[in-house]
């Protein structure tokens, strides 16, 4: 009787499935790449057969982490060490894929022999030498999306390499970078000398304590662990899966908000069949669970389609983009279950106010229902009929303000936390009185930017340049909070640091010492004169500052020397700030910059933040879950409209017997519709402010999330909302006008 009950009602049971299905297909299609992410690092790290890794402690990332290869020449010296190699690993762009892995590793590197050519030569073959340019081996899967062939070239970050061979690893996360001598990567990271970790095969499993003692001793600054445990520990990946239930957390949650809505309006329509199901002997428990299973057989059908169009968004994307290689175009047992795990649980909660409304009918009430809202008439002493019809149907009305609402509002929430962190990006760097911004050019996120600093003195010497300030940016994990603690570099006799209110202490004066944000002090409880521990090295508090970017409490400033050796970036800088003898020159000196050194991109420093990769690729996110948001959204106001049209066929019908003509007809219910969207929107605003408030409230790094509400954000919002309204109305109102009056009389 379920599926017979669904069944007469096609299109709306359509419509509901589908609004879900794009939730689970999100859920399903991100998340199979945060899993294939993790995967691969488990299959790499795993897979390279070693017994112990030494990193940096509490990078929220392998590429983030620094290790000198210093450390290498001591592995070579220790007993318990049978063989080890250092292993660099970091993310570029690569011709228009904002996100792409290469790694790196000495010629005599153990681990080498995993990477087997299929077809080209080596990397370390005389074929390889002889070639014009950088070598370069692609995995198989990167070669297919790239249409590379031996022979190629590449460019990466703005280096031309040449690609010698294609390699296979077994390993879809490998098989989705590329390979590269450890020299060649470290240029291309801008990390001379430096590793991200070192593989460990000891003589004797049984010497394993042993080594962990001694290196710890040596190398207290480092982190020790097995493979299995510094994979699980790779925070970025968390992070990942925390922006796919972001995402499909929104879409689930206004489809499930429209299946309620659904599930209402069909009771309403149902009621005199529920009576006479009562009559005959129905007990309240049987018709609970009739509603109730629709309800979870129209989330679980929704699952399965959900399923299948993730997985053909995988498929299709795997064609197109590397990402979406890393996880071999699977979808993990794990996934399929949390998948629909989520929507058996959201089936269960979406049915169970209708199911119980249906199982709380009487009889003989519901045997002379005669259709309409299912109560009693309210009206409003104001307002056209529009507004009225709105009125009468008030828990429709609520339930789909709630969806325009949540839509409306996560997409203002999301622009308006960017638009925050921008303002404060432009806070920090216009507050120096900076008028040129410079950083490493073509890169994929501006903290992996390095600029050597001979770059910097060549323009320092140009005459029109007053000042020109080296400054460094990084983030790693503080374990007692589980937030970032942010870390800039800055020289202390230059203009960069000037910028910094010291309220307790001093500014600082050598090496070794930091300067931390009040917000940060406060959290960790530290005062002028204690000391910190980053990632095992101590620094000297000298001084507490305030800043008006609320990020910029949450971390320290070091040293620039500091900084460059703390992230493994000996003579290079983030950016550059310029002041200039005579700013109205600001102009010409970008062109010159730009046009001398190709390898870096200069502009003006009120338009920094908007050339940022990491604000572009921000932006495509908020563009994303706006399209994602308002596809479920406008799938929920149609199902909505168009069970407002099926309930009034009686009252179209004797409009049209009135002389209403189709017209009219049309205009009343895009009416109703457009109201209903443009409430909905100014209920999404409320819900705007309530989510950027929830957002600076999160522990560890809630106040660098602080919302900046500007004018084109409301009008924006409102558009949506507005558009929510007009596509949710336009079938419904076409339908209402093919209504014919004397059939729409005789509707039962």
């Amino acid at each position: 009787m379920i599926l017979k009950n669904l069944l007469r009602r096609k299109f709306r049971t359509l419509l509901t499935i589908l609004g879900i299905a794009i939730g689970v297909a999100a859920i399903i299609s991100l998340g199979s790449l945060a899993s294939g992410l993790q995967a691969g690092y488990n299959s790499m790290l795993t897979g390279s057969k070693a017994d112990l890794i030494i990193s940096q402690p509490n990078s929220i990332d392998i590429a983030y982490s620094s290790v000198d290869e210093k450390v290498g020449e001591k592995l070579k010296t220790m007993p318990e060490v049978s063989e080890f190699s250092g292993m660099i690993q970091g993310f570029t762009q690569a011709e228009g894929e904002p996100l792409f892995f290469v790694f790196g590793y000495p010629k005599d590197s153990f681990l080498i022999d995993r990477f087997i050519i299929k077809d080209g030569f080596s990397l370390n073959s005389s074929e390889a030498k002889k070639v014009k340019g950088n070598p370069i081996l692609l995995g198989s899967a990167a070669a297919e999306v790239f249409k590379k062939s031996p022979g190629d070239s590449l460019r990466l970050t703005g280096s031309l390499y040449r690609v010698v061979g294609i390699y296979e690893t077994g390993d879809a996360f490998e098989d989705a970078g590329a390979l590269l001598n450890l020299d060649d990567a470290q240029t291309l990271l801008g990390k001379p000398r430096q590793v991200s970790l070192y593989y460990i095969k000891l003589s004797d499993p049984k010497l394993r304590d042993r080594f962990v003692a001694k290196a710890e001793r040596e190398w207290s600054d480092l982190s020790i662990s097995g493979t299995k445990e510094f994979a699980e520990n790779q925070t970025f990946i968390e992070y990942l899966k925390g922006y796919v239930w972001v995402i499909g957390g929104l879409a689930i949650i206004i489809g499930g908000v429209s299946m309620m809505n659904s599930q209402l309006m069909s009771i309403f329509e149902r009621t005199r069949e529920i009576g006479v199901l009562r009559a005959v002997g129905w007990s309240h428990w049987r018709i609970l669970w009739m509603i109730l299973g629709e309800s979870i057989f129209v989330c679980l059908s929704g699952g399965l389609i959900g399923t299948g169009i993730g997985w053909l968004t995988i498929y299709g994307l795997s064609k197109i983009t590397v990402a979406f290689r890393m996880g071999n175009s699977r979808i993990s047992s794990d996934l399929i279950v949390q998948a629909f795990s989520t929507v058996i649980i959201l089936g269960i909660v979406g049915g169970l106010y209708p199911a119980w409304r249906a199982s709380r009918l009487h009889p003989i009430e519901a045997l002379r229902y005669e259709g309409g809202g299912g109560g009693k008439v309210h009206r409003l002493p104001i307002g056209g009929m529009a507004v009225q019809s709105l009125w009468q149907r008030t828990t429709r009305t609520i339930l789909t303000l709630t969806v325009i609402g949540i839509t409306v509002g996560a997409i203002m929430a999301l622009e308006g936390m960017i638009r925050g962190m921008k303002a404060d990006m432009n806070r920090m760097f216009i507050g120096t009185d900076m008028q040129i911004l410079i950083r490493q050019s073509d890169i994929a996120d501006t903290s992996l930017s390095a600029i050597d600093e001979r770059i910097g003195d060549k323009i320092a010497a140009y005459p029109e340049v007053s000042t020109i300030s080296g400054i460094l940016l990084t983030a790693i994990m503080m374990p007692d909070t589980g937030g970032f603690f942010m870390i800039f570099g800055a020289a202390p006799n230059e203009q960069a640091i000037k910028r910094y209110k010291i309220i307790e202490g001093n500014t600082l004066s050598t090496n070794r010492q930091i300067m931390i944000g009040k917000y940060m002090a406060d959290t960790l409880n530290k005062q002028v004169g204690d000391t910190i521990d980053l990632m095992g090295s101590r620094f000297k508090i000298v001084g507490r500052y305030e800043s008006s970017v609320s990020w910029e409490e949450m971390g320290g400033v070091l040293t620039i020397r500091d900084a460059q050796i703390f992230i493994g970036r000996p003579r290079k800088v983030t950016m550059y700030g310029v002041t200039l003898k005579d700013p109205s020159q600001a102009e010409e000196v970008v062109e010159k910059i730009n046009r001398e050194f190709p390898e870096v991109h200069a502009t003006l420093s009120g338009e920094f933040t908007n050339d940022m990769p990491d604000f572009k690729n921000s932006e495509g996110m908020i563009s994303v879950i706006s399209m994602l948001a308002i596809i479920v959204g406008g799938v929920g106001v149609l199902n909505t409209m168009l069970m407002s049209v099926f309930e009034r066929t009686r009252e179209i019908g004797v409009l049209r017997a009135l002389g209403w003509r189709r017209r009219a007809i049309l205009k009343m219910i895009l009416q109703e519709s457009v109201i209903l969207g443009l409430l909905g929107g100014g209920a999404g605003i409320f819900i705007a402010f309530l989510l950027g408030f929830l957002m600076t409230q999160a522990s560890g790094f809630g106040a660098a999330l602080k919302t900046s509400w500007e004018l084109d954000v409301f009008i924006r919002a409102i558009m949506v909302a507005f558009i929510l309204g007009l596509l949710g109305g336009l079938y419904p109102a076409f339908r209402a006008t093919r209504l014919l009056p004397v059939e729409a009389l005789r509707y039962e």
